[in-house]
């Protein structure tokens, strides 16, 4: 596709083309203060055409919480089947260390990470024996901190042998017009810093295996991954994982990398083709916001 095709002027565009959606949230359906009206309707159109749509999110919490968080924000139930997150990927790894204890990292609404894994958790490492493990789900305040302030304790914890499993990839998120540090940031430097890190959620291989596997179970049949379109604003998460899995891609511009393109509800589609290619990415179509 060349960069004079490479926008949309719509997914009815391509609809046709798919009978599975995998879509990204934050930064497609809302930016953490408001929802896109038009991926609401895209998506509940696309569905009324008889596709399935799955809700494919970094957040390190299991999905029952971001159904509400969604119905806060007024994001319509009839836009998507199924939810899946980095959280339900992280707490079926969890279950595994039942009887331990572990040190959280992160924000107190996340606990619920936990529930009916058989952990025990504490966020003072001196209560734990060397070795142990950290599940890291973001900052403590977001706003407030910065990765740099955890670099002391992590010196800490990887001296005395703790590796970290991270529930969320991401870096950074847009709240409103803010950019907000997420777990992703802390696992970056965690390892950068000599840390054993396991990172789980976009772009890696589960959170999609599980995606699809809740498609084939809406369907009642194999998926064919050829009809799976993957919608998502970021490069180095939703782009690259959905293309690591052989997915289409419908590259939403004005999210997360919004200032790289030019004007954000005009970008620019050679530096939009250019970046792409920059990161070894490709990308089926190309649009700034996602709508039908």
């Amino acid at each position: 596709m060349t960069a004079d095709s490479l926008l949309l002027p719509g997914l009815s565009t391509i609809a046709s083309d798919y009978d599975g959606i995998l879509c990204d949230v934050w930064g497609v359906v809302h930016n953490g203060v408001r929802v896109n009206p038009g991926a609401a309707d895209a998506l509940t159109r696309f569905r009324e055409g008889g596709g399935r749509v799955i809700l494919i999110t970094n957040a390190p919490r299991p999905s029952a919480p971001i159904y509400d968080q969604l119905d806060g924000l007024g994001f319509a139930r009839e836009a998507y089947d199924s939810i899946v997150t980095s959280g339900d990927v992280t707490h079926a790894l969890l279950a595994a260390h039942a009887g331990d204890t572990v040190v959280h990292i992160g924000p107190e609404r996340d606990y619920t990470l936990y529930e009916g894994t058989g952990l025990t958790l504490v966020e003072d490492a001196s209560k734990t024996e060397d070795g142990g493990l950290i599940v890291c789900t973001g900052l403590y305040d977001g706003v407030t901190e910065t990765p740099e302030n955890y670099h002391e304790r992590f010196k800490y914890l990887i001296d005395r042998g703790f590796s970290m499993i991270c529930a969320n990839p991401d870096v950074v998120v847009e709240r409103g017009n803010t950019l907000i540090w997420c777990a992703g940031a802390l696992a970056r430097d965690y390892g950068e810093m000599g840390g054993k890190v396991q990172i789980l959620g976009k772009p890696y291989k589960p959170i999609y295996d599980r995606a699809i596997g809740e498609l084939e179970r809406l369907s009642g049949h194999t998926q064919d991954r050829s009809k799976v379109l993957a919608i998502g604003d970021g490069l180095p998460t939703d782009i690259k994982g959905a293309c690591q899995q052989g997915l289409d891609v419908l590259f939403i511009t004005a999210g997360i990398h919004a200032a790289d393109f030019g004007a954000a509800e005009m970008p620019d589609c050679r530096r939009v083709e250019e970046r792409l290619a920059d990161e070894g990415l490709s990308a089926r179509a190309a649009m700034p916001r996602l709508s039908w």
